[in-house]
């Protein structure tokens, strides 16, 4: 019951920031089950969703919900007093909710009303699933993306440039899902120079609620861009990556999205401020001198070698989608 609640939780990823993305399943006591997921902010959590499915039928069910039920009113009413109310005998909950406002006091409010609560189901998979959430929450800061599409000898474009196209269209389609669910996309304004990009979310939209708010991030260059740039409406930011991370922390930026090219690449890497790397690797080799995703650097040692751990491996069509995590400072 509880992966059905990570997976309801994830069909939201992209439209409920600043909130977290949450998955609700309620099973009655004969066995049906009710499905819910935090729709965008300001509209009902997943709990109240899952709970107007199920009507009567909540009644001595059990609730299973990724994140601790919200206790304190805000843009909604509180979910602790809806699942009592509707009868809920048992909630199930992943983790407890990093936010102040909650942060255990969710799970002491259905204890006092009487209902059962469980808490630490599949806390590790919630745990990666709602990491730029938990950081955000617990330390202010936004959780930080490196993304890149590379040959298999590592690079990101070829001697004249070029970069179009190294992967192939899933691996493309699931990298704007990626910019969906980032609220900043960051690039150097000499990649918005020499590619003129959009930068915004295309051929992918919400499953849960097509017609759901515009799912473009906002767009920050480093750097000056002309007026007629495509990337247009956009931020510029002259300081270093540090003060941009800085100037974005305690805003309800949740995720960043670091594009490119290699010189923000390096300086993103090199800052220690990355918490994931997304690849998208192709099974092609350049050969030769072709453009690493991080530029030149000659004086690289494996002694001061960077490494961290494969998160997840997905097979894209003919490409594969690695996801690599380490120790952010």
């Amino acid at each position: 019951m509880m992966n059905l609640a990570i997976q309801a939780a994830q069909s939201v990823r992209c439209i409920t920031s600043p909130n977290p993305w949450v998955g609700c399943v309620i099973i009655s006591k004969v066995g049906e089950i009710f499905t819910g997921a935090t729709y965008e902010d300001g509209i009902n959590h997943a709990e109240i969703v899952a709970l107007n499915k199920a009507g009567t039928k909540a009644k001595g069910a059990t609730a299973y919900v990724t994140l601790e039920p919200c206790c304190h009113q805000g843009k909604t009413p509180p979910c602790v007093d809806a699942i009592a109310g509707a009868g809920i005998e048992k909630v199930v909950v992943g983790i407890i909710d990093p936010d102040k406002k909650v942060s255990g006091s969710g799970i002491e409010r259905l204890k006092n009303s009487g209902v059962e609560v469980e808490v630490g189901v599949e806390s590790e998979a919630i745990k990666i699933q709602l990491a730029p959430y938990i950081k955000q929450r617990t330390t202010g800061a936004p959780y930080i993306v490196i993304k890149s599409a590379l040959t298999l000898d590592g690079n990101i474009a070829d001697a004249k440039g070029n970069s179009k196209w190294i992967t192939g269209e899933q691996a493309r389609m699931d990298a704007h899902r990626l910019r969906a669910e980032s609220d900043v996309i960051v690039v150097g304004a000499n990649t918005v120079r020499l590619d003129n990009p959009n930068l915004t979310v295309r051929n992918w939209q919400s499953a849960i609620n097509p017609k759901s708010k515009n799912l473009d991030p906002k767009r920050i260059v480093l750097g000056n861009v002309k007026q007629d740039a495509c990337v247009n409406p956009c931020e510029s930011f002259s300081g270093s990556v540090k003060d941009l991370v800085e100037s974005l922390s305690n805003l309800d930026v949740l995720q960043i999205l670091v594009e490119g090219g290699s010189n923000v690449a390096r300086q993103f890497h090199e800052s220690g401020l990355v918490d994931k790397y997304v690849f998208y690797v192709s099974p092609s080799i350049l050969g030769g001198v072709g453009k690493n995703l991080f530029g030149e650097s000659a004086n690289a040692e494996f002694e001061d070698i960077w490494r961290g751990e494969f998160e997840s491996v997905t097979r894209l069509g003919s490409d594969i989608r690695l996801d690599l995590v380490g120790n952010a400072k």
